[in-house]
């Protein structure tokens, strides 16, 4: 239903011209330019508007770590916070101290304070 009403719409824009008339070549151009700017909208919210609110999540994510998080590595490392500097954080991981750029970080896999509300 939704794409025969859309074709229909589709199908009167580009209607050909009566015979024997010369096409409209405003006509076209302004076809043309809808659909490239239709198509640019599309990929905004598809592709850019996601990646962008990702971004900004993951933004709020670091600027709450604080030592005592449990935090997961994108490289897989799975480490508590046992502090946290202005561009890396120390990660104790069994009986390792890695320092990694905060960036690193991908997600809190427990939040300090957590383990004290749930006893």
């Amino acid at each position: 239903m939704v794409f025969k009403t859309f074709y229909g719409v589709v199908g009167m824009l580009g209607r050909p011209p009566v015979e024997g008339a010369q096409p409209n070549p405003t006509g076209q151009m302004l076809q043309m330019l809808g659909t490239i700017i239709f198509f640019f909208v599309v990929m905004y919210f598809l592709m850019i508007r996601p990646q962008q609110k990702k971004a900004k999540e993951h933004a709020a994510l670091l600027k709450t770590l604080k030592p005592g998080d449990k935090v997961l590595t994108n490289g897989g490392v799975l480490g508590v916070v046992v502090s946290v500097k202005d561009r890396t954080v120390a990660i104790r991981s069994a009986e390792t101290k890695l320092e990694v750029v905060k960036s690193a970080v991908s997600e809190v896999v427990e939040r300090a304070g957590s383990e004290a509300k749930a006893n």
